[in-house]
């Protein structure tokens, strides 16, 4: 392996920097870094070389979980839009991903307030270099670009991070519980998903427990408001306070997010608003849950109309092309000075459902998702004492899946051990058979097998149960990887070709095909 860095010690460059991003992550945890591998392009077959260079290379290496993010605390909503993957598109996505050389499991996040990257890395550089380029491909935007604004975490840090995400540590909205509805969503989409496999799905529904056990345990949920109830408060903090009672609203979207806006209305004193849906039954489902107030259902057709008769505009649906551009808008009759002058589109879509272009538009102003920063800085002192009563959850449960995923690492040795067994055992049935001849029964035959099987089972009994472990004990578990490395000494283990290596020959070979 030497002998193979030496030759490409002047072909690939590896230039490690601070991520300009890792203060918006966590500022006093992590150790975040942006890696760039520069290749000399006349030296084609270098990594090739690598890619085929001794065992150990990959016989000492551990697959990571890796996550490759960006958030509303590192890129802006322009960018995360082009990122975002529909809820129906994440199966596609898991499987392109697995597609990748280094990569053997994958989740999808995708909110409006981030995206982010779920994998379990055969190599933690290689697989974060294919998901950027992947993201890149997918998403139009150049990987230096990326590279500006994404974040990378690995093993404990990218555990903790989903836990934070889960309880709702890491939202725009301190302890909001939509993000644990969308954790648990990434479970039941990746369920039957190939690549949503053992490591990946045990995290993510590992985060889940955690969500429910901060939001339990502290108070972290208590007055905490959602994207919703923000967008909501900014609207009135823009209004004139004598206008909150007379301004027409318009909730453009009945979906989760529409819901919820059209509850926060009515817990502000809305009693009458307008709601643009593509179907009713949905709008009547509201309206017979909130008894005592009018709500107006209007179809998609009519929804400039219904602009034209608002003060302030709610939009939230799933629609990838913009609801309103310029050439909408500056045509639409100006609101009354009461309410400000001013027409309000409040957009909570990402990808978003109000064109940026709207912004020049003299008699309207425009807020997103990153615009509700300003309602959530208040009670910065009692949130943060919030976060810090939750934190001590996550650190506890962090060490438990990390506990878990070590016990995990026995199975190589495991699936190795009885691979070296089994190769003993026919290569000496193979000469015991020769040796009775070929006139022997075939009953005869099947019972010396049989024989051998069961000598053979018998000698790895005890092995097989001190190699096993659930990680739910640390002295156990201790003793599991003790016993571990001390079978792999005694029988060589660790000089086969690792796990990893083949798993990456074999992923070269199928993608080349």
């Amino acid at each position: 392996m030497k002998g193979v860095q030496s030759q490409l010690g002047q072909q690939i460059r590896v230039a490690c920097k601070p991520n300009r991003n890792e203060r918006n992550l966590q500022q006093s945890r992590r150790g975040v870094v942006r890696c760039e591998v520069a290749v000399d392009p006349s030296s084609a077959s270098a990594l090739e070389q690598l890619k085929a260079s001794a065992p150990d290379r990959y016989t000492k290496e551990r697959s990571s979980i890796v996550v490759i993010g960006l958030s509303v605390h590192t890129a802006p909503v322009e960018m995360r839009e082009k990122l975002a993957i529909p809820e129906a598109e994440w199966p596609r996505a898991i499987g392109e991903l697995c597609n990748l050389n280094h990569i053997e499991e994958a989740a999808v996040l995708s909110t409006c307030n981030r995206m982010e990257i779920y994998v379990v890395a055969l190599s933690q550089h290689r697989g974060v270099k294919e998901v950027t380029e992947w993201m890149s491909k997918t998403s139009g935007i150049p990987v230096a670009e990326l590279c500006e604004h994404r974040f990378l975490l690995y093993n404990k840090d990218a555990t903790q991070h989903l836990f934070e995400v889960s309880a709702g540590l890491d939202s725009l909205v301190l302890g909001e519980g939509q993000i644990l509805a969308q954790v648990k969503q990434v479970v039941k989409v990746g369920q039957g998903v190939v690549g949503f496999g053992r490591n990946i799905s045990g995290l993510f529904k590992h985060a889940i427990s955690v969500g429910k056990r901060v939001r339990t345990e502290t108070n972290i949920a208590a007055g905490a408001v959602s994207v919703s109830s923000a967008a909501v408060e900014l609207a009135l903090m823009k209004l004139p306070e004598s206008s909150h009672a007379t301004a027409r609203m318009l909730v453009i979207g009945a979906g989760k997010m529409g819901k919820l806006v059209i509850k926060h209305l009515v817990a502000k004193g809305c009693t009458k608003m307008v709601v643009v849906n593509r179907s009713e039954e949905r709008v009547a489902a509201i309206c017979e849950e909130l008894n005592g107030v009018e709500i107006i259902y209007k179809p998609l057709s009519e929804m400039l109309s219904c602009a034209a008769d608002a003060d302030v505009v709610f939009t939230s649906t799933a629609s990838e092309a913009p609801l309103f551009l310029k050439d909408h808008v500056q045509d639409l009759p100006p609101v009354e000075a009461a309410v400000g002058g001013l027409r309000l589109f409040i957009d909570i879509s990402v990808p978003r459902n109000v064109g940026s272009c709207v912004a020049d538009v003299e008699t309207a102003r425009v807020y997103n998702v990153d615009d509700l920063k300003e309602v959530v800085a208040a009670n910065k002192e009692d949130r943060l004492r919030k976060a810090m009563e939750a934190q001590a959850i996550i650190t506890e449960e962090s060490k438990q899946f990390a506990a878990w995923r070590d016990s995990l690492e026995t199975v190589p040795t495991i699936k190795k051990l009885r691979a070296y067994a089994e190769r003993i055992r026919v290569a000496e049935l193979d000469k015991c058979l020769s040796k009775m001849g070929d006139d022997i029964s075939k009953k005869t035959r099947r019972a010396v097998d049989d024989l051998s099987r069961g000598i053979m089972n018998k000698l790895l009994h005890g092995p097989m149960q001190h190699l096993r472990c659930d990680g739910s004990d640390s002295r156990t578990l201790d003793e599991t990887l003790e016993n571990m490395h001390a079978l792999n000494r005694m029988f060589g283990l660790e000089t086969d070709t690792s796990l990893f290596e083949q798993k990456v020959r074999a992923k070269i070979e199928q993608n080349q095909k």
